[in-house]
């Protein structure tokens, strides 16, 4: 059996465990403020942008060789869980990129609004909702969540360089087919 054999992806994984990893960089929480004044004096006169902040479960993904190989959930900043089996059954998150170094993105995995009414009844929120479904043993369940994968950070890569910028960044990885927080 060839590694890219469609045999190999047949099917859904199940589980026993969902195992624990180290980051290879800290995932950390962002901080968040509604005072414009906070603002202007964290920015000063320096250019910025700014981005969405989605509320969902935050995740890495790391790819070489164009695949992707590793997707982890945040954790508590320096540990997570290994959700790979769960990243691969999501639409959203490509299993193949037209870039083959090695490259490490974070991003938020959400649900709509919309999907939200589906289950509501058995979730709070949708915030739990993303949680309770990637962190579920049978990637089956995951995948008939619905959740979405989008791209807020370009953590490392290599064989590429950038300037210090975002939008260049977020921009790079639309091209390589991410969908990005606006």
């Amino acid at each position: 059996v060839l590694a890219n054999s469609p045999t190999r992806t047949v099917g859904y994984e199940v589980k026993s465990k969902l195992e624990k990893v180290e980051h290879n960089h800290p995932m950390l929480s962002l901080d968040k403020t509604k005072d414009i004044e906070e603002i202007k004096s964290f920015v000063g006169n320096k250019d910025w942008i700014a981005m969405l902040k989605m509320d969902g479960l935050t995740c890495s993904l790391l790819y070489e060789g164009g695949r992707l190989i590793k997707a982890e959930t945040r954790g508590d900043g320096e540990i997570g869980e290994d959700i790979t089996h769960n990243a691969m059954v999501i639409p959203s998150i490509p299993k193949r990129i037209p870039y083959t170094d090695r490259l490490v993105i974070d991003g938020e995995i959400i649900c709509t609004t919309e999907n939200f009414k589906e289950f509501a009844k058995e979730y709070k929120n949708p915030r739990n909702l993303c949680s309770g479904s990637v962190r579920q043993l049978n990637n089956e369940i995951t995948a008939n969540r619905h959740v979405y994968f989008y791209a807020f950070s370009l953590v490392s890569l290599s064989g590429e360089s950038f300037t210090n910028s975002r939008k260049d960044q977020m921009e790079w990885l639309s091209k390589l087919g991410f969908d990005t927080v606006d």
